[in-house]
C-alpha cells in the first residue's frame, strides 16, 4: 500500500460514525483541526494547541523531562512483566531471578531493560534537575513546580533503591544493608526509620516484603499522582520557559480587570485562564504537528537506547544473599556511593546534616532567587554566582561518588584502581 491510499482509508475511517465516536478529529489537516486535535484528544489534550518556538529548540531542553517520563512508563511496563514471574519470598525470591535468566522467555531481557531503564532515569532526573536550574527556569511563576521536581528526584532514588533488595542476591543485600545503615545515622528519628524500613533489625523477609510493597504499589502510586501534577503545572505555568523580548516579566491579567476596548479570545475566558502580555501569536506553531512528532520521535529513540543496553549488557545476578559473608567493602547503590563516602569521614555530617542542608537548600532556592535576570537562557551571566555554587556542589557530588566507586577497596580503605592488587601466595 502506498501512502495516499493508507491516508485515504484513515480519512473514510475517521468520518465514519466508528470513527467519530472513537476519534473527534480525523487526520488533522487545517489549523482549526490541529487545534481540535489536541483539545479533544484524550492522551493530547494536556498539551496546549500552540507552543512557542522556542520550546521546541532540542537544545533548550534537551528532552530530559521526557526522557524521564518516557523511562517511568518502561520501568512501570516491563515492572508489570516481572510481576507476574516474581514472588516476594526470601526461599524463592533468588530461584525466580535464575528462572527469568534461563528459563523464561525473553525473561533475562526484560530484566535488563527494567534495570537500565532504573538507572538511566535516576540520572536523567538529575539531569533535567540541573538544565532547569542553570535556565533559571525554577522562578516565579514556576516555584511550586521545582519543590515538586525536588520531591520526584527524590521518590526516583526511593523507586530505584527499593528495587534494588528484590533480587536477593549479595550485591542486593549488603547494598541495602548499607543504605539502611545510612539513613539510620539521623538523630532521633532515624533508628526508627531504619526499624520501619526493615521490619526489624536486620534484612530478612519483613525487609523484603516492605520493600517489594513499597516499590510496587506505594512509590509508583506516589509518583503517577506527583508527574500529574508537575505536568500540569508545566501546562498552567505558562509551559517552558523562555527569554522574553522585551526584557520584562510575562505578566497576567486578572480576569476582573480585562480592558473593554479590547476583545479576548472565548477559549480563554471559557476556561477560566488569562491573557498573557508580551506573547506575540508569531511566535507560536501548533502542537500538532511540530511537538507531537517530536515526542514520538524521543520515546523511540529512548527505547531503542534501553533495549541495546539491554541486549548488550546482562543486569548483575551474583551468588544467593549470605549475611555470613558480607563483601568487603559493601558498598550502597552507585547514586548513593557519594553519601557513603561521606559518611565514611563523619556519620552526622556526611550522612544527615549535608544531605539534609542541600535538600532544605534546593526546596526554598525558587523562593529566596527571586531575581527575573537571566531567566530561560543557559547559563546566563546575571546569574554567575548562582550557577557557580550550584555547579560546586554537583562535582563535589561527582567526585565523592567517582572515589566511592573506584579508590576505595576492603575495609573502605584508599586503592588506586589502575593498580593490580599483589598477588596472594600460599605457603608450603
Amino acid at each position: 500500500m502506498n501512502a495516499p491510499l493508507l491516508k485515504r482509508l484513515w480519512q473514510t475511517f475517521a468520518r465514519s460514525r466508528v470513527g467519530r465516536s472513537i476519534f473527534r478529529v480525523g487526520l488533522p489537516e487545517s489549523n482549526l483541526e490541529r487545534s481540535q486535535a489536541m483539545t479533544s484528544s484524550f492522551l493530547l489534550h494536556i498539551q496546549p494547541a500552540k507552543v512557542h518556538k522556542h520550546s521546541l529548540k532540542a537544545g533548550y531542553s534537551l528532552g530530559l523531562g521526557l526522557i524521564s517520563l518516557y523511562l517511568f512508563f518502561i520501568l512501570i511496563g516491563t515492572g508489570v512483566l516481572l510481576m507476574f514471574y516474581y514472588v516476594p519470598s526470601t526461599d524463592r525470591a533468588y530461584n525466580e531471578m535464575k528462572d527469568l535468566q534461563f528459563v523464561v522467555s525473553a525473561g533475562l531481557l526484560i530484566r535488563n531493560m527494567h534495570r537500565w531503564a532504573a538507572h538511566l532515569m535516576v540520572l536523567f532526573v538529575m539531569l533535567h534537575l540541573c538544565r532547569v536550574f542553570y535556565t533559571g527556569a525554577y522562578k516565579h511563576p514556576r516555584e511550586f513546580n521545582w519543590v515538586m521536581g525536588v520531591g520526584l528526584f527524590l521518590l526516583t532514588l526511593g523507586l530505584s533503591f527499593t528495587g534494588y533488595l528484590l533480587p536477593w542476591d549479595q550485591l542486593a543485600f549488603w547494598a541495602i544493608t548499607v543504605g539502611t545503615n545510612i539513613a539510620g545515622y539521623a538523630p532521633i528519628i532515624g533508628p526508627k526509620v531504619k526499624y520501619l524500613l526493615l521490619g526489624g533489625n536486620v534484612v530478612g523477609q519483613e525487609a523484603l516484603t516492605r520493600f517489594y510493597a513499597l516499590h510496587v504499589i506505594v512509590l509508583p502510586t506516589l509518583a503517577l499522582i506527583m508527574v500529574a501534577v508537575h505536568l500540569w503545572r508545566v501546562r498552567k505555568d505558562g509551559g517552558l520557559s523562555r527569554p522574553d523580548e522585551s526584557g520584562d516579566v510575562i505578566e497576567q491579567i486578572p480576569l476582573g480587570q480585562l480592558p473593554t476596548n479590547k476583545s479576548y479570545g472565548l477559549m480563554e475566558l471559557a476556561r477560566g485562564t488569562t491573557p498573557q502580555v508580551g506573547k506575540n501569536p508569531e511566535d507560536e506553531v501548533f502542537s500538532w504537528p511540530h511537538l507531537v512528532f517530536r515526542e514520538i520521535l524521543l520515546f523511540l529513540l529512548v527505547a531503542a537506547v534501553v533495549l541495546f543496553l539491554a541486549i548488550f549488557w546482562n543486569a548483575p545476578l551474583e551468588e544467593y544473599a549470605n549475611p555470613i559473608y558480607p563483601p568487603n567493602p559493601a558498598k550502597a547503590p552507585w547514586y548513593f556511593l557519594g553519601l557513603q563516602e561521606l559518611v565514611s569521614y563523619s556519620a552526622f555530617w556526611g550522612g544527615v546534616v549535608i544531605p539534609g542542608l542541600l535538600v532544605t537548600a534546593l526546596v526554598l532556592l525558587p523562593y529566596l532567587d527571586r531575581a527575573r535576570a537571566g531567566v530561560g537562557r543557559w547559563f546566563a551571566r546575571e546569574r554567575v554566582v548562582a550557577n557557580s555554587i550550584f555547579t560546586i556542589c554537583l562535582l563535589a557530588a561527582i567526585v565523592f561518588t567517582i572515589i566511592g566507586t573506584y579508590f576505595r577497596g576492603p575495609s573502605w580503605s584508599w586503592v588506586e584502581p589502575w593498580q593490580q592488587p599483589p598477588a596472594i601466595t600460599e605457603g608450603r
